[in-house]
């Protein structure tokens, strides 16, 4: 089977890219002319010289291809000009979803995101039938997903053979970038993580993520949204869970929403505005917290095999990974 991927990269794009290719796929790899390859090394398959935002660069690669895997996308919390976010999630993924089906690409898999769920702040956990709406979503990134996605559910009631993967909180090896998450880690290996808030987070397995890649185009059913997911845990949780595993104290105190949101406002504007870097914490990351993100899988069990996974295993081998790749002592 030939699938052309987007996003092999990156984290989890990595990771599908690399279950593909165990499996026997023949891959053809999108990647931008700044992308650093170091991920793709062990991956086989032809690299394709492109950007999602120029759909004439990567069109003719789309030929003759069985299945798309569109896993990449623009996942920043901050961000300077937002309008960059949304074309490369939101027109990305519409002028791929156009080229695909004029090249009569039979199936294609799209990488959304927990994050165009509607969660609750008393953590009840929701699924893919909780009613959601644009209003529901906290800043560029949840915003640029949910567009993204309505328009790979009107390529579905179209007629489109489209399935619609939503993991969680993806953890493991190989979080290059890093992304948000990573950074949690991160900061805790080195020691910057000196309080918390009252938040929640599902974890899950990255690699049990790509499986379910895999599987998706061979069962996922067009139109479906599948939430992949691990453990439902408090961000309290989590860092008790990587103290555990390193010995590094977790911290003890826990912050009010209103002292996160001020911190957070001071280091927008002198970290990213003055200075140009990207800030340690944002006020969307503030206002997402305000809500626990916990959700349930039972759909993805049931129609595609998917499996929960124990998160210890992968919080190890993120920490293990980002340690010897010198992101932390």
């Amino acid at each position: 089977m030939k699938i052309f991927v987007t996003g092999a990269t990156g984290f989890v794009g990595h990771h599908v890219a690399k279950a593909l290719a165990e499996q026997g796929a023949n891959l053809r790899l999108l990647v931008r002319a700044s992308s650093k390859l170091s991920n793709l090394e062990g991956i086989s398959g032809d690299t394709v010289v492109g950007d999602l935002s120029k759909p004439d660069t990567y069109a003719p690669a789309l030929q003759g291809c069985d299945a798309v895997l569109h896993v990449a996308a623009d996942y920043r919390l901050w961000i300077r000009d937002p309008d960059t976010m949304y074309r490369a999630n939101v027109d990305g993924t519409r002028d791929l979803l156009k080229l695909a089906r004029e090249a009569r690409v039979r199936r294609v898999v799209y990488t959304s995101s927990v994050a165009t769920m509607a969660f609750r702040t008393d953590g009840i956990v929701v699924n893919e039938d909780t009613p959601v709406s644009i209003s529901d979503m906290v800043g560029h990134y949840k915003r640029s997903k949910f567009l993204a996605e309505q328009q790979a559910i009107a390529a579905a009631k179209d007629g489109q053979q489209v399935i619609i993967l939503n993991p969680t909180t993806p953890i493991g090896p190989n979080d290059s970038k890093p992304t948000p998450t990573g950074r949690i880690f991160v900061d805790f290996l080195n020691h910057k993580f000196p309080a918390y808030v009252d938040t929640g987070l599902n974890l899950v397995d990255v690699s049990e993520i790509a499986r379910i890649h895999v599987a998706a185009l061979k069962v996922g059913k067009p139109g479906r949204r599948y939430i992949l997911g691990g453990e439902n845990l408090t961000l309290k949780q989590i860092l008790d869970k990587m103290s555990a595993i390193t010995g590094i104290p977790s911290p003890t105190t826990r912050i009010p929403f209103g002292i996160a949101a001020t911190y957070a406002f001071f280091e927008e504007w002198i970290t990213g505005r003055i200075r140009g870097k990207e800030p340690r914490a944002t006020l969307e990351e503030v206002r997402m917290g305000r809500k626990k993100m916990f959700a349930s899988s039972a759909r993805a069990q049931q129609e595609l095999g998917f499996k929960i996974l124990p998160v210890y295993p992968a919080m190890r081998a993120a920490i293990d990974w980002f340690r010897s790749n010198g992101y932390a002592q």
